[in-house]
């Protein structure tokens, strides 16, 4: 094994003790389970906002107790988040590897922070847009620098673990989110939701700036300014178009067809522009490794299937079946128990069983259970609704940490930012696509069967009823014991609508499993431990 020149030796040695400790080589850092522990926090304020959302979206559009948003307005708000979200997490990941994660991870807290209390004291829907996309940029920021930053300090046989117990706490995040958001909007006003990030985001910067410590690539090549403009304006274009499809209920239309085709052919030309230059943002040949591509192709078809089912459930819980906000939140704590008990287990099952045949088995599951949505009825008990969804997260719980693992592993620890990114874009424009394309389904249907059921509704009000089930609750609310009849109509087209975007989800789903019991690597190749390069001490050297 060669050995670096004498100069780079020192400046290795000088960054891996300018943070008060020396780390010995693929031994990891002393305080790595501290500092996944603060990982994990400042992903909470992250993960808990999007499912809050779900729960106080009906209380927004209230014109007395929210903003009285319409159904566009409210999504927008959502969809204003999800479009610099997605569209800037490899920008961020990239900038992180090159000037620090630590330092990106700091600034995105602060911005969410900042964002989140703007969005609780909007005045209109259109200053929640314009709020909601500043938390999308934080939160950007904040994403890939917690996977990255984890990569770094934890050794290679102990990634798996670390990967693990960051979804798990992913899942408790998921658990609370919904109840607290219940319990906000039950006690306080529509901004509370928002206004719970803050605490969170300062308890996070005092933790990330006592224990975490900072790491970057050392080779300080160039920028690839190109490739990053191009990552930005192709999944901007793409997500934009796709978010079209849930305003319209259709992709038939030309805002979402241009868009979308523009965006995959810029992203095709960062693909080719990428192959072609000698520092790329993102080396486009790690596509080769089945394990890489094979994990992230799973990661965006689980969160295409699944998200879409997921999103929809929301309005079944609340307007179907008449929950408040904080019981629809305490129903969805069976997916995320499992995914709490599940993910920090995973590495375990993937070193006994193998990542093929565990990979396999999950996707097999997951299918199952998105294909059973399509026997919901009004009436359904809630008890099989809550065993099926413990059984989805802990399928899930089984794929997606490995799914993580295999991606960070692909690449060198250098790039971990832009490993980090990679996995979120795929799993953001995979789930949005899902919900857009499902909802699309979802509507079709719901469309189609409330055209009779809303004949008797006054022609002002009709286009209400038929556009979505909330505003046919709406309409139903206004004309008293007459809406009954109405309700009922909307409640039978809807959870027709979930059955066929159910059926969608699970045939999704089910490519995904042929994709992973065909390519993914078995026990042996997951055996093989990574070639140690002269690199690798660099590598190492990068967490200071």
């Amino acid at each position: 094994m060669r050995y670096a020149p004498v100069a780079k030796l020192i400046r290795i040695e000088i960054l891996q003790r300018s943070n008060g400790g020396y780390m010995e080589p693929h031994s990891g850092h002393p305080r790595r389970w501290q500092i996944l522990g603060v990982m994990v926090f400042s992903l909470l304020a992250v993960v808990l906002d999007n499912t809050i959302l779900n729960v106080a979206i009906k209380t927004i559009a209230d014109p007395v107790h929210g903003l009285g948003a319409t159904q566009s307005e409210l999504e927008w708000a959502m969809n204003s988040y999800t479009l610099v979200f997605a569209g800037l997490l490899f920008t961020f990941g990239v900038l992180g590897d090159r000037y620090g994660r630590k330092r990106m991870l700091m600034t995105g807290m602060a911005m969410f922070g900042l964002a989140s209390l703007v969005s609780a004291y909007a005045q209109d829907p259109m200053q929640l847009i314009g709020a909601r996309a500043l938390m999308g940029l934080g939160g950007a920021a904040i994403m890939p620098a917690t996977l990255a930053i984890i990569s770094n300090v934890f050794p290679f046989h102990e990634r798996g673990k670390a990967i693990g117990i960051w979804a798990g706490g992913v899942g408790i995040a998921i658990a609370i989110g919904p109840i607290t958001g219940g319990l906000l909007l039950e006690h306080f006003w529509w901004g509370s939701v928002f206004l719970v990030n803050v605490p969170i985001v300062l308890v996070a910067l005092a933790l990330i700036t006592a224990l975490v410590p900072d790491s970057r690539d050392p080779d300080k090549v160039g920028l690839d300014p190109v490739g990053v403009l191009l990552s930005i304006v192709g999944l901007v274009s793409l997500v934009y178009g796709i978010v079209r499809i849930s305003d319209l209920g259709t992709v038939a239309d030309v805002s979402v067809v241009v868009p979308s085709l523009a965006g995959l052919a810029i992203l095709a030309a960062f693909v080719w522009y990428e192959s072609r230059i000698d520092h790329p943002a993102f080396d486009v040949r790690h596509f080769r490794n089945p394990a890489f591509t094979t994990a992230i192709s799973s990661v965006g078809l689980v969160f295409f299937s699944a998200m879409g089912v997921m999103f929809f459930l929301a309005f079944y819980w609340q307007i179907v079946r008449g929950f408040s906000p904080l019981e629809s939140g305490a129903l969805v704590l069976p997916f995320a128990i499992a995914q709490l008990i599940f993910s920090p287990a995973s590495a375990r099952m993937v070193d006994r069983y193998g990542a093929k045949a565990l990979g396999t088995a999950a996707m097999v599951v997951i299918t199952l259970c998105l294909a059973a949505y399509a026997l919901v009825e009004v009436d359904t008990p809630i008890w099989i609704l809550l065993v099926l969804g413990f059984v989805q997260g802990a399928a899930m719980a089984n794929l997606m940490p490995p799914a993580t693992t295999a991606i960070m592993n692909a690449l060198p620890r250098e790039k971990a930012g832009v490993g980090s990114s990679m996995s979120n874009v795929v799993r953001q424009v995979g789930g949005t696509l899902g919900i857009a394309v499902l909802g699309a389904i979802l509507s079709a249907v719901y469309r189609g069967g409330m055209e009779a059921g809303a004949g008797a509704v006054p022609e002002q009000l009709r286009h209400l009823v038929t556009e979505s089930i909330s505003g046919a609750a709406g309409v139903a609310g206004r004309l008293g014991p007459h809406g009954a009849s109405l309700m009922d109509a909307a409640n039978d087209a809807f959870v027709e609508g979930v059955h066929w975007a159910a059926l969608g989800s699970a045939a999704v789903a089910l490519i995904g499993t042929f994709v992973v019991a065909r390519w993914m690597p078995g026990r042996t190749a997951q055996a093989v431990s990574p070639v140690v390069t002269k690199a690798e001490p660099e590598r190492e050297a990068a967490v200071v």
